[in-house]
């Protein structure tokens, strides 16, 4: 059986961005996975349930996920039955970019924890729930992984980034001035040269 690959989009995307990587899997089903929940908790159970059903059909299991659905999915338990991943853009310092935008907001650990929920200018809440998780919950993954990663990332420095790809044994591409959102053609050419040379060399 030929591989199958999921794709795990990024907030503000689609499952329906899954058609970009058809071409770079020739023979294999590509799935978009439509997830509606909004923390990891949640979204890693629909995440894992997607993944449980596929691998009942698949020879293995490539992930393609995009931004906070890489985060979901590294909190999805589904190393063992991933065979391959692609990050583009992974939030891997969760607990920096929610303490980052706390400071923003003036508001303090202590009102988080009292308030639990606390409405934001970006849009997005900051949960007390959220961050406890965070903390409680230490990413365990040992699936062989490529990270792709743009200079410009403002939501992770690259330091960040180059300690999760050493933690984790994955490979760590970085094109110069690219963005946390791959969108432009020049980037997206980037892209999938990326994946196709990774995938050249296993």
């Amino acid at each position: 059986m030929h591989d199958t690959v999921m794709y795990i989009h990024g907030m503000g995307g689609s499952a329906e961005e899954a058609a970009h990587y058809k071409p770079l899997f020739p023979g294999s089903a590509v799935f978009g996975l439509d997830y509606q929940a909004s923390t990891p908790w949640e979204a890693g159970k629909e995440i894992r349930a997607a993944v449980e059903q596929l691998k009942k059909v698949s020879g293995g299991i490539v992930l393609i996920a995009n931004s906070i659905g890489a985060f979901f999915s590294l909190h999805a338990d589904i190393g063992s039955m991933v065979r391959e991943a692609f990050f583009i853009s992974p939030i891997v310092d969760m607990e920096r970019l929610i303490t980052d935008r706390m400071a923003q907001e003036n508001v303090t650990e202590a009102d988080l924890e009292k308030r639990g929920t606390i409405p934001t200018a970006y849009g997005e809440p900051l949960s007390w729930d959220y961050l406890r998780f965070v903390r409680t919950h230490p990413v365990e993954w040992a699936v062989p992984t490529h990270v792709l990663y743009g200079s410009g990332d403002m939501l992770t420095p690259l330091a960040a980034m180059r300690d999760f790809a050493a933690a984790h044994g994955a490979s760590l591409t970085v094109m110069a001035n690219g963005e946390h959102w791959f969108h432009t053609p020049e980037q997206m050419q980037f892209l999938d040269n990326w994946i196709q040379t990774e995938r050249d060399r296993t």
